[in-house]
Parts: structure tokens; C-alpha cells; sequence
């Protein structure tokens, strides 16, 4: 229950940074976003102070150490694969041309429109 209560308190945070940011709008720009800014950081706080927030905390450094897992190709292995995707884009885009031609020769030629 204690959880619900203080993801509230984060909720009504935010809704009262935005709402004083929008009732001051006669005041500075930068002074505004600061102060928005802040409650923001202060909701965020709240936020993570709950189980829901440590789990999330907890699943943003479990994602980062698994990217870093991660093996990324080389320049090499980038450029082939890219000017492999590039050469099979043209391939096929040629065969539909071909195709398509040779589908109005044959419907030129059904309807004797082809002369």
C-alpha cells in the first residue's frame, strides 16, 4: 500500500510541476523549466523509492550488461552487408520492372490495344 501511495505522490508531483509551469507563464522560460525540471527529478526520486522502481532500476542494468554482451561487426562486416543489401534491392527491383513490363505487353496484347 505504501508503494501505491508514494507512485500517487509521483504522479501529483508531475501534474503540479506541469501545472505551474503552464500557471506561471508570465514568468522567465528558463526559470519555468528549471523549476519543472526539478520536480520532475524530486517525482523520479519518489518513484524510484518503490519496489516497482528498484525492479526497474534492476532490469535498466541487467538490459546494459547484456548489450554489452553484445558483438558488434566489424566496418568490414557492415560495408559488405550493406552493399549486399544494396545489390539484392536492385536485383529485385529490376525483375519487378521486368515483370511488370512483360504483364502490360501481355494485357496490351489481350485487349489489342498493342497494335
Amino acid at each position: 500500500m505504501a508503494d501505491k501511495i508514494k507512485l500517487f505522490v509521483a504522479v501529483l508531483l508531475i501534474v503540479a510541476g506541469v501545472t505551474g509551469f503552464y500557471y506561471y507563464a508570465d514568468q522567465a522560460l528558463l526559470y519555468r523549466v528549471m523549476g519543472l525540471l526539478s520536480v520532475i527529478a524530486v517525482a523520479v526520486a519518489v518513484a524510484l523509492m518503490t519496489q516497482l522502481g528498484t525492479e526497474a532500476v534492476s532490469f535498466g542494468r541487467s538490459a546494459v550488461m547484456e548489450m554489452r554482451k553484445s558483438v558488434w561487426p566489424s566496418r568490414r562486416e557492415t560495408t559488405q552487408t550493406t552493399l549486399l543489401v544494396l545489390a539484392m534491392v536492385i536485383l529485385v527491383g529490376l525483375m519487378l520492372w521486368l515483370f511488370d513490363m512483360v504483364l502490360l505487353w501481355a494485357v496490351k496484347l489481350l485487349t489489342g490495344q498493342g497494335g
